[in-house]
C-alpha cells in the first residue's frame, strides 16, 4: 500500500499567482511579453514596462482581451526616475507589487574590443546593466513593504557566464547581472523575498529570421538542441521561479539554452 496520500496537493496552474502583481520590463514584445501571458494566465495582475508605449499598450489590451488583468506603463530603464515611476504605477494602479521581472535590454553593435565604441558600449551597459540595478533599487523597497514576501527574476543571457567574440558590452552587462543577483538574494533572503536569474540561448524572433540563411544556420549550430529557444520556453521557466513550486531557490543563475553552454 502505498504511504502517500491520495489527496496530495497539485499545483493549480491557473491560480498559482492570484492576488498578485508583477512588474514585467520590456514586455511589448518577445520573452517579455511571452512571461506576462504565462504569469497572466496564473492569475496575476500584469504591468506591461516598455520603452515603446504604443507596444506596451497594444500589448496590454491584447492579454486584456485574452482575459487577463493588465495594465501597460513606459518606462526608461535608464532612468531611475522612470523606473521609480512605473513601480509607482503598479502600486497604485493594483495595490501592491510583489513579483518583477528585469526583461529590458539590448544588443548593441559586434565590434573587437579594442574598437568597440565608447558611447555603445556606454549605452548597452547603461541598459542591461544599470537598468536592472535601478529596478531592483525601487522593486525591492516596494515588495517589501507589500507585506507577503515576493520574488524577482532578471534576464540575463547565456553570455552571463561565457564570453562572444565582438560584444564586449553585452557581455560585460550579462556577467553583472548575474553578480547583482546573487548579491540582492542574499541581502532579502530573510525577508522573504527570492531573487534569481535566468541566462536564454538564442531565442527565435522574427529579427532573426532575416538573416540570411548561413547566418541563421550558424546561431543554430551553435546549440546541441539543434534549434533555436523559443520566447515561451523562457517565460516558462521564469514563472517557475516566481512560484512557490521554487520557494527554497534563490541567488541562482538558470540556463535555458538547449545545451549551448555544455559545449
Amino acid at each position: 500500500m502505498s504511504t502517500t496520500s491520495d489527496t496530495a496537493s497539485v499545483t493549480d496552474y491557473a491560480t498559482e499567482f492570484a492576488g498578485r502583481t508583477a512588474l514585467v520590463t520590456g514586455a511589448a514584445s518577445g520573452i517579455g511579453l511571452a512571461t506576462a501571458r504565462r504569469l497572466g494566465a496564473g492569475g496575476a495582475n500584469v504591468v506591461i514596462a516598455d520603452h515603446n508605449a504604443e507596444g506596451a499598450e497594444k500589448a496590454a489590451a491584447d492579454l486584456r482581451a485574452e482575459g487577463i488583468e493588465a495594465a501597460a506603463v513606459a518606462v526608461d530603464v535608464t532612468s531611475p526616475e522612470s523606473v521609480a515611476a512605473a513601480v509607482a504605477f503598479a502600486v497604485d494602479t493594483y495595490g501592491a507589487l510583489e513579483l518583477a521581472v528585469n526583461n529590458a535590454g539590448i544588443g548593441g553593435p559586434s565590434a573587437p574590443t579594442g574598437e568597440y565604441d565608447i558611447e555603445a558600449y556606454d549605452r548597452v551597459v547603461s541598459t542591461n546593466l544599470n537598468g536592472v540595478f535601478y529596478s531592483l533599487r525601487h522593486e525591492l523597497p516596494a515588495i517589501e513593504a507589500a507585506g507577503r514576501g515576493g520574488a524577482v527574476v532578471n534576464v540575463a543571457s547565456i553570455l552571463g557566464s561565457v564570453g562572444f567574440a565582438g560584444s564586449s558590452a553585452y557581455v560585460a552587462a550579462k556577467h553583472g547581472v548575474v553578480g547583482l543577483t546573487k548579491t540582492a538574494a542574499a541581502e532579502y533572503a530573510a525577508k522573504g523575498i527570492r531573487v534569481n536569474v535566468v541566462g536564454p540561448g538564442f531565442i527565435e524572433t522574427p529579427l532573426l529570421r532575416t538573416m540570411d540563411q548561413e547566418a541563421y544556420d550558424g546561431l543554430v549550430a551553435l546549440h546541441p538542441a539543434g534549434r533555436l529557444g523559443r520566447s515561451e520556453e523562457v517565460a516558462e521557466l521564469i514563472a517557475f521561479l516566481l512560484s512557490e513550486r521554487s520557494s527554497f531557490v534563490s541567488g541562482s543563475y538558470h540556463l535555458v539554452d538547449g545545451a549551448y553552454t555544455a559545449l
